[in-house]
C-alpha cells in the first residue's frame, strides 16, 4: 500500500499504540530505504502527502489540516508531537530518574530491596557455607500515578489562519508545564517517599542559627551517602546562589567551566539542579543511578475525537506518571 492511498480515520487512534505506530503497520518506513522519502517516518510522509508544513518560514496555516477528512485525522498527532517536544526540552527528569517503566493500566506495585549494612558487603564464603542473600520483595502499597495536563481551548475561527510554527510554540509551552509538574512530583517522592515508609533521611548543617552553608557541611552530607554516590543536588534558587558563592566553588577551573559553558559544578563533583519544586531551606541529594523509578501509563494523550470532529474548541492534553523510590538510602535531605 502506497503512503498516498492510505485511508486516514479516527480508528487509527485508541488502539493501544500511538497513531504513528498504527501508520507504520500500514506503511513501513523500511520500504523507503534509498528513496527520496528515506528519513521520514509514516506520519511525516502523510504530512508530505497533504503538503502540510509544520515548521519554518513557509509553515502552513492551521486550517490546512482540515482541508479534507483524511488530513484532519493528522491533527491530534501534530498536537501530541508538539507537546511532547516541549516536554522533552524542559524535562529535568532524565537527570534524576534511574529507569522508566511503561505500564498498560493504572495500578503498579514496585519492588524493593532493603539491605542491611552487613548485606552490602560481599564477604568470603567458605566451601559448603551459607551464601548471604539479597531479598527482593514487592512494595506493600501501590505507586500513586498523577494525571497532569492542560485543556486546550480555542475556537477554530480564532486560529485557522495562524501559522503552524507559531501554534507549535503554544503547544510546546503546554509540554513544558507538564514537565515542570512531573519534576515536582518526583522531588516530592524523593523527600517524602512513595507511600511505603521510605521517606528520605534528613540532616541539618552544623550551625543552623546562621543559615550559612560551608564547604564542610557539603562534605559531611556527601559522606553520609556511603556506599551510594552523591552525584546530584537539587535545591531552590536562593540556596543555589549560596552554593555558587562558596569560596571553594569560585576557584579558577570551576569558574572557567561555569562562565564558558553555563554548566554548574560543586567542589564535591555533584551536578546542581535549580528548582522551585524543593521546599525553602532544603537541599535534596541523591545517587541518580539508583534513587528513582518513573512509572508511565502511556505517552502524551490528546482527546482526538474533539480535535478532529470539533476542530479544536476544547480538548484535554494529558500525561499520566508516578514515581517510586528504588533504594531508600540513595537520597537524603539537608536542612539549611
Amino acid at each position: 500500500m502506497s503512503y498516498d492511498s492510505i485511508k486516514l480515520e479516527k480508528g487509527l487512534y485508541g488502539t493501544g499504540k500511538s497513531f504513528t505506530a498504527s501508520l507504520e503497520e500500514l506503511d513501513p518506513t523500511e520500504n523507503y530505504k534509498g528513496s527520496p522519502l528515506e528519513g521520514l517516518d509514516a506520519y511525516q510522509r502523510q504530512l508530505k502527502r497533504f503538503d502540510i508544513r509544520v515548521s519554518g518560514a513557509g509553515s502552513s496555516p492551521v486550517e490546512k489540516f482540515f482541508a479534507t477528512t483524511d488530513s484532519a485525522a493528522l491533527f491530534p498527532e501534530y498536537v501530541s508531537r508538539a507537546v511532547r517536544q516541549g516536554l522533552e526540552e524542559a524535562d529535568l527528569l532524565p537527570r534524576i530518574v534511574a529507569t522508566t517503566t511503561m505500564i498498560d493500566g493504572l495500578d503498579y506495585r514496585s519492588i524493593a530491596s532493603v539491605p542491611s549494612g552487613d548485606d552490602k558487603e560481599l564477604k568470603d564464603v567458605a566451601e559448603g557455607a551459607f551464601i548471604p542473600e539479597t531479598k527482593v520483595t514487592t512494595q506493600e502499597n501501590l505507586i500513586k500515578l498523577h494525571k497532569r495536563g492542560r485543556m486546550l481551548v480555542a475556537s477554530y475561527e480564532a486560529v485557522r489562519f495562524q501559522k503552524l510554527d507559531l501554534f507549535t510554540i503554544t503547544l510546546k509551552q503546554i509540554g513544558a508545564y507538564i514537565a515542570r509538574t512531573q519534576f515536582a512530583d518526583a522531588v516530592g517522592v524523593l523527600i517524602n517517599g512513595d507511600g511505603n515508609g521510605n521517606a528520605a533521611a534528613t540532616s541539618g548543617i552544623e550551625d543552623s542559627s546562621t543559615h550559612v552553608i560551608t564547604y564542610g557541611d557539603l562534605v559531611t552530607f556527601w559522606n553520609l551517602f556511603s556506599p551510594y554516590e552523591l552525584n546530584t543536588l537539587i535545591t531552590t534558587p536562593a540556596i543555589m546562589a549560596k552554593l555558587l558563592n562558596l569560596n571553594e566553588f569560585k576557584d579558577a577551573s570551576a569558574g572557567f567551566s561555569f562562565q564558558s559553558s553555563g554548566k554548574m559544578i560543586t567542589p564535591i563533583g555533584a551536578e546542581l539542579i535549580k528548582s522551585s519544586a524543593v521546599s525553602s531551606g532544603k537541599i535534596v541529594g541523591l545517587d541518580r543511578g539508583c534513587s528513582l523509578e518513573m512509572v508511565k501509563a502511556g505517552d502524551v494523550m490528546t482527546e482526538y475525537d474533539k480535535l478532529i470532529d470539533r476542530q479544536l474548541e476544547r480538548a484535554a492534553i494529558t500525561s499520566i506518571a508516578g514515581f517510586a523510590k528504588i533504594f531508600e538510602g540513595a537520597s537524603r535531605v539537608l536542612n539549611v
